[in-house]
């Protein structure tokens, strides 16, 4: 099944529902399931701007599985509409007014028992035999 590595806060920001959108420079025609892999690395800041949350993060495994529904360009007018829907979470895109790229949107979060596996760049396949 096709991966997406993402590094922590974000991947358990989606695992949970709160993120519903990931941000790529490159665009993507899939749509269908995809698994969410909770990378290595981490983003410390974001991490503790948002402990109020208090979440317990992974590192290094699979932990969702999510629909990719639509890949959306980030112009002007949809960092006006991520204001709206969660101006906190999607802080960095919307005052990043020089970031170029794409949306992807998630939906139907599903937890799953993690899998300790390493992440790679890009989509990659997952197979249980990895």
């Amino acid at each position: 099944m096709k991966t997406l590595t993402i590094k922590e806060p974000y991947a358990t920001l989606i695992k949970e529902g709160i993120k519903k959108y990931e941000f790529r420079t490159w665009k993507t025609n899939y749509r269908g399931p995809i698994l969410i892999h909770a990378g290595k690395g981490k983003d410390k800041k974001e991490i503790e701007r948002r402990r109020d949350l208090d979440l317990k993060y992974s590192s290094g495994e699979i932990i969702a599985k999510v629909d990719l529904t639509d890949c959306i360009e980030v112009t002007d007018e949809f960092r006006e509409e991520l204001k709206q829907i969660d101006a906190v979470t999607y802080k960095h895109i919307i005052e990043d007014k020089t970031w170029k790229g794409y949306a992807f949107k998630l939906e139907n979060v599903t937890k799953v028992e993690p899998v300790k596996i390493n992440g790679k760049l890009s989509f990659w396949e997952y197979t249980k035999e990895d």
